[in-house]
């Protein structure tokens, strides 16, 4: 099938860019109706202060073959997330999946900065942004999702498991929010197994968002041009490649395999049979460990 979540129903949770917005248009493109939410609208900006905006994304939601259904919402507000569920349900009726994409933390973060050094409230705003959020997510939407069975939870972190049980990342709050939310899906795997439903953590790799490619002054379509200066960056990927990932996961009638566990786009790429835009299978968590970590130089082949 072309469009094999038509008839579907997502919430993407932290939509407005990155990850969220690539997750959204994919699931889209697979024919999904995609309710996509954040804190940056046309009318008003978040404290990021950048162009992105959620009517974006979800303009790209109905463009790609799905449709997109912009809502403002403060994730870290209750009663808006309450709303929020309430819309799609009398709406729709139904929730098939979750993407819990709110994030929001990436200028509170200082760099190897101990935590008796890091701001302290820019820390604990960071906490509250990327952990908080989800809880607050998932309480209010897991009972919709759950009155049929199938549906599926998405809790996106940066890392796998495996590899953010044995490297510290990047500060004492960045580590420990990105390690919450993957606990998270494990809790959510025992708790929606039994009751026919699945929760999966995902990581894309070394992603191509708009605010890294900002940060490298490059764009997408001359992305190489940091190799120079960040020649690891060979093995970056787009928003749209783990988007397909949570797609492919959304369609397989078999999903329930994956509950609780830790995946990463590159892996299921190789399960799936998805490529990234340009056609390529990166896996960046493998080469981040063979090849960056292990301090080789940079070389994608057999990687990507």
């Amino acid at each position: 099938m072309s469009q094999p979540l038509r008839n579907k129903v997502a919430l993407v949770a932290g939509a407005t860019r990155g990850a969220g917005r690539g997750i959204a248009t994919e699931l889209g493109a697979a024919g999904a109706t995609v309710y996509v939410t954040g804190r940056s609208t046309r009318a008003r900006r978040s404290e990021y202060d950048r162009p992105e905006t959620i009517e974006d994304t979800a303009d790209l939601v109905t463009e790609a073959g799905g449709h997109g259904i912009a809502v403002p919402t403060d994730h870290l507000d209750p009663a808006q997330v309450r709303t929020l569920v309430d819309r799609i349900a009398d709406e729709q009726g139904r929730l098939d999946v979750l993407v819990n994409d709110v994030w929001g933390g990436e200028k509170l973060f200082a760099w190897d900065s101990p935590v008796w050094e890091h701001d302290l409230d820019k820390g604990l705003r960071l906490l509250r942004l990327a952990v908080e959020t989800h809880a607050i997510t998932s309480h209010h939407a897991l009972p919709l999702l759950l009155r049929r069975p199938g549906g599926l939870v998405v809790e996106m972190t940066d890392g796998t498991a495996d590899y953010n049980s044995v490297n510290y990342r990047n500060s004492f709050f960045y580590d420990l929010a990105k390690a919450s939310v993957l606990r998270m899906a494990f809790a959510l795997g025992h708790e929606l197994g039994p009751r026919g439903a699945t929760a999966v953590a995902l990581t894309p790799g070394w992603l191509r968002s708009e605010m890294m490619l900002d940060g490298f002054g490059v764009r997408e379509d001359n992305w190489r041009d940091a190799l120079e200066r960040v020649p690891h960056f060979a093995i970056s990927e787009t928003p749209r490649y783990v988007g397909r990932a949570v797609a492919a996961l959304a369609a397989d009638p078999d999903v329930a395999r994956w509950n609780g566990e830790s995946l990463s786009s590159g892996q299921l790429a190789q399960v799936y049979g998805f490529t990234d835009l340009d056609g390529s299978r990166p896996d960046a968590w493998r080469y981040l460990v063979e090849v960056q970590d292990a301090g080789k130089p940079a070389d994608t082949t057999g990687y990507r």
